[in-house]
């Protein structure tokens, strides 16, 4: 290893890293508001390169009748949870929320998907179908488990992703796609040549690192959501409902996983399961960051990005083992450090 490939594997690392940056960013909000490890996040991911690539094509992607199945699921779910104080107004709400949303954005897919408008509407497009899936999954799978222990809501989280899976394969079949990338150009930077493609995938990151320390810092929403994590007992006396809270959360989780997909899949094949390496990967970042800071988790999938590259280069067959190990270090220390704990509050 030279000086030059140094820094080509250190320039892969660092756009690998920007995606696991997302990941793990979304995993951290989702775990610190509702106590959940996202594993099915990197099937967001998936659904968002299978999307946009079934639209490139002129075709209905099969995430459109997965979206309607969800929001019907969720306003049973609803209607359920709020069976003894629910009123023909919050009814009527339920019922733009779950089905009529869902709707507008499966009529839209279906009228533009054979028209091929083009790229960023495509996005658009992509974006709007499976950020909601991530509100339906919590109305359906965790707001019923809301009290229980972290361990039961990790089984359910297992539960999920494997559900999500073959439904992948049901819908999107076992054959992989890409897309064509969001620029064809290209900076030549001494011994380097950087794409535009990184140059997106790397300022997209900083702007939804940047979008999220405003959201949480600058608006009530953001700050209600921060109570929530902080106390959630207390948010609730304040007037602030967990449910939402957690809602909220797995939709920005699903919207972040999905213009993941979108960045991923000019630069791979991505196929109905290619979600969940990327999504352990993104947790291994969550983990080493402590599952609660996001900037700490942010450096440490640069961090992860950086191992996996090297490795490609010094061990490929063993890349996957390598970056995976590197979680146990920090496990051990983490356990050394902290005091035992006997009963989980």
């Amino acid at each position: 290893m030279d000086a030059t490939i140094l820094l080509l594997l250190l320039q892969d690392g660092v756009v690998n890293g920007a995606i696991y940056a997302l990941i793990a960013l979304s995993l951290v909000l989702v775990f610190t508001v509702t106590r959940v490890i996202l594993i099915p996040q990197g099937e967001f991911v998936a659904y968002g390169a299978l999307t946009l690539a079934s639209l490139e094509a002129g075709t209905l992607p099969g995430t459109v009748p997965l979206l309607l199945g969800l929001g019907g699921l969720a306003f049973l779910a609803d209607c359920a949870e709020g069976r003894h104080s629910l009123d023909g107004r919050g009814l009527l709400r339920l019922a733009l929320r779950d089905l009529a949303l869902p709707g507008v954005v499966a009529a839209s897919a279906w009228i533009l998907a054979p028209m091929k408008p083009g790229l960023l509407i495509e996005i658009l497009v992509t974006l709007a179908i499976v950020t909601p899936m991530g509100g339906f999954l919590h109305a359906v799978a965790f707001r019923p488990l809301a009290h229980a222990s972290v361990l039961v809501l990790l089984i359910a989280s297992v539960g999920v992703h494997l559900a999500l899976t073959g439904l992948g394969l049901v819908f999107f079949g076992a054959e992989g796609s890409r897309t064509p990338p969001l620029s064809e150009a290209s900076f030549p930077a001494g011994p380097l040549l950087i794409s535009g493609q990184s140059l997106w995938m790397i300022g997209l990151t900083l702007a939804i690192i940047v979008g999220l320390w405003l959201f949480f810092s600058r608006t009530l929403l953001g700050k209600a959501l921060i109570a929530t994590a902080v106390n959630r007992l207390g948010a609730r006396l304040m007037g602030i409902a967990p449910a939402l809270a957690g809602r909220l959360s797995f939709s920005v989780a699903a919207f972040i996983g999905a213009l993941s997909g979108v960045l991923i899949a000019p630069l791979t094949t991505v196929y109905y399961d290619t979600g969940f390496l990327i999504g352990l990967k993104g947790f291994v970042a969550a983990i080493i960051g402590g599952l609660a800071s996001y900037p700490a988790a942010a450096a440490a999938a640069i961090l992860v990005g950086i191992i996996e590259s090297v490795a490609s280069f010094e061990a490929s067959a063993f890349k996957e083992v390598i970056v995976f190990m590197a979680i146990i270090p920090v496990l051990l220390w983490r356990s050394l450090r902290s005091a035992p704990v006997e009963d989980e509050e």
